[in-house]
């Protein structure tokens, strides 16, 4: 069956890249801490998690300084994220990766990318995500995935990577890993070819 190009808007924190194993990796490291990733079951509650008074001063502790980078710098990726990625990409797909980043995070953003050569279309710093149009999005932030079916969905496919710190949306179509977001991927497009509207 003949498949349909895709956009694909890819967020990168908590998707693509494993942020709570590098902070907490971080925060052992310099407070000699006992955290653990399994320890985040929120979304917006990592200060009281490790001992900051507020989500202010932890970024401004994330945000590093002359004796290290940002957190933001050497990220692990997720099992199959680059993998799958390339592979979306040599099938034809867009990738737009959709992130939302403080300003000083955006140099090591990008250097993280040019070190995982990745084969993107683009990459957009935005707050409202669904203001970057994409046939087909993959988030894991809470209020992110609810902007984006109200105003994408359902002619878009919204999709939400499976996390501790978020819950089934309405509209809003369940991925485990990346190997179930590629088979997403896949039904869609060849879907939208054949002029049926699957179900996420």
């Amino acid at each position: 069956m003949a498949r349909r190009v895709l956009r694909l808007g890819i967020d990168m924190d908590g998707v693509i890249v494993d942020f709570n194993a590098e902070w907490v990796r971080l925060h052992r490291e310099e407070f000699d801490s006992d955290l653990h990733p399994e320890m985040v079951q929120s979304w917006d509650g990592l200060h009281t998690l490790a001992g900051f008074a507020d989500m202010a001063a932890f970024w401004t502790w994330a945000e590093g300084g002359t004796d290290r980078p940002s957190i933001f710098r050497h990220m692990e990726p997720f099992p199959g994220a680059v993998d799958t990625l390339r592979a979306l990409a040599a099938e034809g797909h867009e990738l737009h990766i959709v992130t939302a980043k403080p300003p000083w995070a955006v140099p090591d953003t990008l250097r993280w990318l040019a070190d995982h050569d990745l084969p993107l279309k683009a990459v957009h710093f935005v707050e409202d995500k669904y203001t970057v149009p994409c046939d087909i999005y993959l988030d894991d932030a809470p209020h992110v995935l609810e902007a984006l079916a109200a105003h994408r969905a359902p002619k878009s496919l919204v999709c939400r990577m499976i996390r501790p710190w978020n819950r089934a949306i309405d509209g809003v179509g369940d991925v485990a890993d990346w190997s179930e977001f590629h088979d997403a991927v896949t039904k869609w497009s060849s879907s939208r070819t054949s002029g049926e509207r699957p179900v996420p």
